[in-house]
């Protein structure tokens, strides 16, 4: 990939982003320019990534054929109404907000332009992200293809239609968080058990590492997988069974709503 990639705002999800472009080789130093609001994190960034930085927005915009919107959504306006009359129309614009439409985008440009919805996740910094991607009509094949190769290169990606958008942040943008809590409840239960918290944590990390490329790469259901472990009258089933007494679907079902909800009062 040659292009020159922007990155307007360079929080955790962005730096995910770039540790995994440039871990992957897909991406180099060269290539990348990142704004920020402080000093502070452009020097970070600096010297994490060997990157170059600035404080202007603009600046960035004017050196970029992808760019990449990475601050927060309450940002996004003030943002692009300081940048817009800078960016091409050739610039494809790469919106990483939850709940930012292309209608909002749209607006906030007062033009339509090659807009793209990306929705990613921070296992990017160690090549194991998902992202989910929309485009509009803008966007040619060949420019998504593209950027889809650019998401691939620190995980998977899934180009779904915009109107599935608002669900992606609770089955795998936000989902990270609900899986470490899930390893360090695990864990503490290794511990209580008289492991050592080190190897706690990496037993329950790996359990869950290898039962997701089961799912990946059995193609099995996961409720088969999971009735794979359960042998009749074993300890698994007993474990299975007080999961389902607890609730532990029903508090997963709620949180990805909780979520979602989120999302939408945010795109109000």
């Amino acid at each position: 990939m040659q292009q020159t990639i922007g990155f307007i705002g360079c929080g955790n999800m962005a730096q995910a982003m770039i540790g995994g472009m440039l871990e992957s080789g897909i991406v180099q130093q060269e290539q990348l320019l990142i704004s920020a609001h402080s000093a502070k994190t452009t020097s970070y960034v600096e010297e994490t990534f060997g990157i170059s930085t600035t404080l202007q927005n603009r600046e960035v915009v004017s050196n970029s054929k992808l760019l990449f919107l990475a601050v927060k959504p309450h940002k996004y306006k003030d943002v692009i109404e300081e940048v817009r009359s800078a960016v091409s129309d050739e610039t494809v614009v790469i919106s990483i907000a939850p709940g930012i439409s292309f209608q909002d985008l749209t607006e906030m440009f007062n033009r339509e332009m090659k807009f793209v919805q990306a929705m990613p996740n921070t296992p990017s910094l160690v090549q194991q992200g998902m992202t989910a991607l929309s485009s509009n009509e803008l966007v040619t094949e060949e420019e998504l293809s593209s950027i889809v190769e650019l998401f691939q290169s620190f995980g998977k990606a899934e180009v779904i239609p915009e109107s599935m958008m608002g669900a992606i942040p609770s089955i795998s943008g936000s989902s990270p968080a609900y899986v470490y809590m899930m390893i360090e409840a695990m864990a503490d239960g290794g511990v209580k058990q008289g492991l050592s918290r080190d190897q706690s944590n990496r037993l329950a990390a790996q359990a869950v590492l290898g039962a997701a490329q089961m799912v990946l790469e059995s193609d099995k259901h996961p409720a088969q997988l999971k009735d794979d472990v359960c042998s009749p009258g074993g300890a698994t089933i007993e474990a299975v069974s007080k999961l389902e007494e607890s609730g532990f679907r029903k508090s997963i079902l709620a949180a990805m709503e909780s979520c979602t909800a989120k999302v939408n009062r945010m795109s109000d």
